[in-house]
């Protein structure tokens, strides 16, 4: 009788480690890759191969670069936002509605990388 009570609270643990072990992996990898993509702008190269090299096993990436100007003032910044939605693979999401909560759907993790500009 305990164990049936309790499983469900197991499973829902156990689930939880697994899932978001590798959301906590995907936000880092994210992170670096936005990083590298907008070292990549503030040098004056594209940002595209730096963060396709760091987003390695993540898939579908959306990038969104904001560019140095020609003259870039004192203050102008390189910005790179990587996306990604995550989905989770374990049944996390029926487990959650037991517990009244709802994780329908995945969830856009994004990454944030902001260089200054070399002028």
């Amino acid at each position: 009788m305990e164990t049936a009570l309790m499983l469900p609270v197991i499973l829902f643990l156990l689930f939880a480690i697994i899932d978001f072990g590798r959301m906590f992996n995907a936000q880092v990898t994210l992170t670096e890759a936005a990083r590298e993509g907008a070292r990549a702008v503030a040098l004056g190269h594209l940002a595209g191969p730096r963060v396709e090299s760091a987003v390695y096993g993540l898939s579908p990436v959306t990038t969104t670069v904001t560019s140095c100007p020609i003259a870039p003032d004192p203050g102008a910044d390189a910005v790179v936002e990587v996306r990604h939605p995550f989905e989770f693979i374990t049944p996390m999401a029926g487990l959650a509605a037991l517990f009244g909560g709802g994780l329908d759907g995945p969830i856009t993790l994004t990454g944030r990388g902001v260089m200054p500009c070399l002028g």
